[in-house]
C-alpha cells in the first residue's frame, strides 16, 4: 500500500452539485484547499525534495569516483575494478532519485491544477488568510535560492580552475555533476514557492468570480421569476395586440 496520500477529485460540475448551501461549499473547499497546500509546499515536501536530492548527490558522487578510477586504469588494474564498481553503484542510487524527483514535479503539477479549479469556486478571506504561507514560501525560497548559487557556483568553478595535467576529466565531471544536482534542486524549489505566492495572488486574493450565470448551488434549470415571459396586460404588448 503506497503511503503518499491520494489527491481529491476536482469540483464536481455546476449541473451535478449537491451541496445545500454556500457555507457547506467553502466548508469542503477550504478543507481540500488545506490538504492541497500541504501537499504543495508543506515541510514534509521540502524534506522529500532534500532527501532525493542527498540521493541523487550521493549517486552522481559515486559516478564521478568511479570515471576517476576508470581514468587511473592505465596504471592500476584494481582501481579499473574498483572504478566499475563504483559506477554501478552509483547508476544504482542516481536512477532512483531522477525517477521519483520527476515524479514529484508531475505530482506538483496536478496540485497546482486542483488549487487553481478548487479556488477559484469562490473567496473566503477569513479561511483563506491561513492558505497564504507567507513563511514557509520565504523559507523555500530563500534555501532554493541557496542551492540554486551554490549549484552554479560548482558548475562554473569547477571548469574555470582546472588545471592541465592535475586535474582529470572525472574529476571536473564530478564537480560539474553535484552543481548540476544542487541547481536543479534549488530551480524545483524555487518553482514551487513563486508559483505558490501567484497563486495566493491571482486566485485567493483576487476578486471574487461575476456570478452573472445562474447559481451553481440551486437545481439545473432552476429559473427566477424574473426569467419567466409577463403575461398579456402586465405592462408588455400581447403578442396578437398588432393585429
Amino acid at each position: 500500500m503506497s503511503l503518499r496520500p491520494s489527491l481529491p477529485p476536482p469540483p464536481p460540475p455546476v449541473e451535478i452539485r449537491t451541496w445545500p448551501d454556500r457555507e457547506a461549499m467553502l466548508a469542503d473547499r477550504t478543507m481540500i484547499l488545506r490538504a492541497l497546500v500541504r501537499m504543495h509546499l508543506g515541510p514534509g515536501r521540502l524534506g522529500v525534495l532534500l532527501m532525493w536530492a542527498g540521493l541523487a548527490a550521493f549517486g552522481w558522487l559515486l559516478v564521478g569516483s568511479g570515471l576517476v578510477m576508470v581514468e587511473q586504469a592505465a596504471a592500476d588494474f584494481f582501481s579499473g575494478i574498483a572504478g566499475i564498481l563504483s559506477l554501478l553503484l552509483g547508476a544504482g542510487a542516481l536512477i532512483p532519485a531522477v525517477v521519483l524527483a520527476s515524479l514529484h514535479v508531475a505530482r506538483d503539477r496536478e496540485v497546482r491544477a486542483l488549487l487553481v479549479e478548487w479556488g477559484a469556486l469562490d473567496r473566503d478571506p477569513e479561511r483563506d488568510r491561513e492558505l497564504r504561507l507567507p513563511g514557509m514560501s520565504l523559507v523555500w525560497l530563500l534555501l532554493s535560492f541557496v542551492l540554486a548559487a551554490g549549484g552554479l557556483a560548482l558548475c562554473v568553478i569547477g571548469p574555470a580552475s582546472a588545471r592541465p595535467g592535475d586535474d582529470t576529466y572525472g574529476m571536473v565531471a564530478l564537480i560539474m555533476g553535484l552543481g548540476m544536482v544542487a541547481w536543479l534542486t534549488g530551480l524545483i524549489g524555487a518553482v514551487k514557492a513563486l508559483t505558490h505566492r501567484r497563486w495566493v495572488l491571482r486566485v485567493l486574493t483576487a476578486p471574487a468570480p461575476d456570478r452573472l450565470t445562474p447559481d451553481p448551488l440551486t437545481p439545473a434549470g432552476a429559473r427566477s421569476a424574473s426569467s419567466e415571459p409577463r403575461p398579456p396586460g402586465s405592462g408588455t404588448p400581447s403578442p396578437r395586440s398588432g393585429r
